[in-house]
């Protein structure tokens, strides 16, 4: 299968780089690269590609609010989602995640991870960049007076799912640390987005963050 994606940045250099990195690989194509929001949305919905990675800032209508129209809540058929951007600022995240972003990488992660997020996102098995799980969603964690995790009941393996896709891992690293089989690993995640109610591995990550959960184990 070919994995068709839409680089959307207003910097030239970064789309031709991204171009270049991405189709290196026999599996990849880039359908289109544009240098403005108001183009990614149009494009990504004229060419319906497997990927679209968004910068954040740019013309028009800036990566968030191109998230949110393309994969935020109510969007019939959404796409899959990436946001890779050198601004790393908690609000950026926050909004990125209530938007229908399934993925984030910094600039700087490397094309060895640029190319994982890609084919991560296409699997379902999303990537968030180390850095921003460490660093940034942990900015989320609430006060202890404030967290709600206890409003939530979640087994001890669901618990130690949630903390290591809140580490960045996929469901194949999680399987191999939890000695679980792949599909164990998705029937656990599965039944945990459930309970709290998450749409996908990154909202579960913010939701560990946030509700504490990863400062108890």
């Amino acid at each position: 299968m070919t994995i068709r994606v839409l680089i959307a940045d207003d910097q030239e250099m970064v789309r031709a780089g991204f171009r270049m990195i991405l189709e290196t690989q026999e599996d990849i194509k880039v359908v289109a690269d544009v240098p403005d929001g108001r183009a990614a949305v149009a494009k990504a919905r004229e060419l319906r590609p497997d990927v679209c990675l968004l910068d954040i800032r740019m013309p028009g209508i800036d990566g968030l609010e191109v998230t949110k129209m393309l994969a935020g809540p109510g969007v019939t058929d959404p796409l899959k989602v990436v946001v890779v951007t050198t601004f790393d600022l908690d609000e950026y995240v926050h909004t990125a995640l209530a938007n229908g972003a399934s993925g984030f990488l910094l600039k700087d992660a490397g094309p060895a991870l640029l190319l994982e997020a890609v084919r991560a996102a296409v699997r379902g098995d999303a990537l968030i960049s180390p850095q921003i799980t460490v660093r940034l969603l942990r900015h989320f964690a609430a006060p202890a007076k404030t967290a709600r995790a206890t409003d939530v009941t979640l087994t001890e393996r669901e618990q130690d799912v949630v903390r290591a896709v809140a580490r960045g891992l996929t469901n194949t690293e999680i399987g191999n640390e939890l000695f679980m089989s792949l599909s164990t690993v998705k029937t656990h995640l599965a039944a945990v987005q459930s309970k709290i109610d998450a749409r996908n591995r990154v909202e579960v990550a913010a939701w560990a963050w946030r509700t504490g959960l990863m400062s108890n184990g």
